[in-house]
C-alpha cells in the first residue's frame, strides 16, 4: 500500500490525490456491496497467517488430502475475527514471487457471491500462501459421496449445478475462463448452505505444474493430447460434475456416456433420489451433461448457455439452501462472541486460551470460603492439587490436569465451576466428550447463569454428534453472555 501511495503522490497534487482516493474508496465500496462485507485483496505477512492458524497446526488442516498433500489448506482466524482458509504451497511451487503476486492479484480482483473469494496472499521468502473466505459447511464431495445424516436432495443438486455455472460464467466475463482441475472437492458450502466455487482453482498449483491431478479417466481428452487447459476443458470438467450430481458417485465419463447411449439412465441416477424428480427433468440434465462431455471441444456449450439451460430446471427456489441441506443456520440466527465461535468451530486451542485468560474470576465467594479452612492439612493438600492442575492445564498436559482436578473435586471442601470447566475442556481435548459434557453440566449446576458452562456443553454435544442439542446450548450460552454484558 505504501508503494501505491508514493506513486500517486508523485503524479498528483494533494487535492488531486484526495479525489483519486475518494474514487478508489467508492469503487471498493461498490465491490463490497456486491458481496456483503468482502474486503479488497491485500497482502499478509507470514507471522499474521501463522498466528491465524495457530502455527499452521495439524488440527487446523481442512483439505481432504491432509498433511501429505503438496499444497495444504488450513482454517484460521484473523485478529479482526474474520475466518479464513489459507492455502500453503510447497516451497518449490512458485520460485518467482513477482509472478505469484501478479497471478494472485489478478484472481483477487474477482468478487462474486458464487465464489469463495480470494482475500489476499503472502510471498515472504520461500513462503507462498493464498488467503480466501472460509466456508464452514464442507465440500460437495463430502455431501455427495460421504454423507452421514442425509443424501443431497434433487433440488439442491440442481442448485449446485446452476450456482457453479454462474460462477464460471462470471469468471469468464472477467477474463478468467480457465479453472484448474474442477471437481467435487473444489465446491464448498458457506454458512447459509449455498454452494460456492473455490477461488484456489483459478490459480495453478505451481508456475509450471499440471492443471489436472485427478484420474486420467476424468481428464478432458484434449488435455491428454496437448497438456493445456482451455475454456472448453473447464466445461468438460463441469460435465463430469453433472454426472457426480446425477449419480452420487464419481463415474468415469466414458462409462456414463455408454449408459446414456444405451438409454440406461436409471443405472446412472442415484437411487437415493427416487421419486424426487420427473423423467423430463432427469433427461434434460443428462442431455446437458452429454453436451459438456463432447469429445470435440468446439461442440461443447459455453458457461452462459449452460446457465440458460439450468435456470428452468430449478425447483424449490424459495426454500433457503441450509433448509434443503438440513444444516443449522447459526451464524445469522444470533451473534456469537469469540468463545461461542470457538465452541461452534470446535477450536479447542481458542477455548483453552479464553479459559486460561479468564482464570478464576467467575468463582465468586470461593476464596473467602477457603480462607476460613486454611488451617487444615486436608485443605492445604486440596489447594496443592488445584495448583498442580492449573499448571498442567496451562501447559496443555490434559491427562495430568484431569488427575489433579479430580483429586481437588473429590475432596469436596469447596466447589468451583471453573475447575469443572477446565476439566471439561481437558476431557474434550483427550477425546472424552461424554465426561466433558458431565463436567460442563456440573459447572452449570454450581453456577446456573454462567455462560461458559453452556458453551462447553455445546462443544461437548458437537463432539458427540448431537447437533440440534448443541445448537440449543450454544444459543443459551449466547443469551446468558449478552445478559451478563448488559448488567456488568
Amino acid at each position: 500500500m505504501g508503494c501505491e501511495y508514493s506513486k500517486l503522490t508523485t503524479c498528483c497534487g494533494d487535492s488531486d490525490l484526495d479525489g483519486v482516493i475518494g474514487e478508489a474508496q467508492k469503487v471498493e465500496k461498490e465491490e463490497k456491496s456486491e458481496v456483503g462485507d468482502v474486503p479488497a485483496f491485500r497482502e499478509y505477512t507470514v507471522e499474521q497467517l501463522r498466528k491465524a492458524t495457530s502455527g499452521f497446526a495439524a488440527e487446523n488442516i481442512v483439505s481432504e488430502h491432509g498433511e501429505k498433500a503438496p499444497n495444504v489448506v488450513y482454517k484460521g482466524k484473523l485478529d479482526n475475527q474474520r475466518r479464513i482458509a489459507v492455502k500453503r504451497f510447497n516451497r518449490s511451487a512458485w520460485p518467482d514471487s513477482r509472478q505469484f503476486l501478479e497471478e494472485a492479484r489478478s484472481v483477487g480482483q474477482l468478487r462474486n457471491p458464487r465464489l469463495a473469494n480470494l482475500l489476499g496472499c503472502c510471498h515472504e521468502g520461500d513462503e507462498r500462501l493464498l488467503v480466501a473466505e472460509f466456508m464452514p459447511n464442507e465440500t460437495l464431495a463430502k455431501h455427495l459421496f460421504h454423507w452421514e445424516t442425509q443424501p443431497m436432495k434433487w433440488a439442491m443438486r440442481l442448485r449446485v449445478a446452476l450456482y457453479l455455472a454462474q460462477a464460471l460464467d462470471y469468471c469468464t466475463s472477467k477474463g478468467r475462463a480457465l479453472y484448474h482441475d474442477l471437481n467435487a472437492y473444489r465446491v464448498v458450502f458457506d454458512e447459509d448452505g449455498n454452494p460456492r466455487l473455490s477461488c484456489f482453482g483459478l490459480m495453478k498449483n505451481s508456475r509450471d505444474g499440471k492443471s489436472y491431478s485427478t484420474n486420467l479417466a476424468f481428464t478432458p481428452p484434449e488435455y491428454l493430447r496437448t497438456g493445456r487447459v482451455t475454456p472448453e476443458s473447464v466445461i468438460y470438467s463441469f460435465g463430469t460434475l453433472l454426472l457426480d450430481l446425477l449419480s452420487g458417485k464419481h463415474i468415469p465419463p466414458s462409462h456414463a456416456l455408454d449408459l446414456i447411449r444405451d438409454r440406461n439412465i436409471q443405472m446412472l441416477t442415484d437411487s437415493c433420489l427416487e421419486g424426487q424428480f420427473s423423467i423430463d427433468e432427469g433427461t434434460e440434465l443428462v442431455r446437458l451433461a452429454s453436451r459438456c462431455l463432447q469429445y470435440e471441444p468446439r461442440e461443447r456449450p459455453n458457461p452462459k448457455s449452460v446457465v440458460t439451460a439450468l435456470v428452468p430446471l430449478q425447483t424449490e427456489t424459495e426454500v433457503p439452501s441450509h433448509q434443503i441441506m438440513g444444516l443449522p443456520q447459526v451464524a445469522t440466527a444470533f451473534p456469537l462472541s469469540p468463545l461461542g465461535e470457538a465452541c461452534l468451530r470446535m477450536d479447542l486451542t481458542a477455548i483453552h486460551e479464553i479459559l486460561e485468560s479468564l482464570a478464576y474470576k467467575d468463582d465468586e465467594g470461593a476464596a473467602t470460603e477457603l480462607s476460613f479452612q486454611m488451617w487444615t492439612n486436608q485443605v492445604q493438600e486440596t489447594l496443592n492439587s488445584k495448583k498442580k492442575g492449573d499448571a498442567a492445564f496451562r501447559h496443555k498436559d490434559y491427562k495430568a490436569a484431569i488427575e489433579c482436578y479430580t483429586q481437588f473435586i473429590e475432596v469436596g471442601t469447596m466447589v468451583s465451576p471453573t475447575v469443572f470447566a477446565r476439566r471439561s475442556l481437558s476431557h474434550l481435548s483427550s477425546e472424552m466428550p461424554e465426561e466433558a459434557l458431565n463436567d460442563a453440566v456440573q459447572a452449570q449446576v454450581i453456577s446456573p447463569v454462567w455462560h461458559i458452562a453452556s458453551y462447553l456443553q455445546a462443544a461437548s454435544l458437537f463432539a458427540l454428534g448431537r447437533e440440534n442439542e448443541a445448537q440449543i446450548a450454544l444459543k443459551e450460552g449466547s443469551v446468558l453472555e449478552e445478559k451478563r454484558n448488559r448488567t456488568s
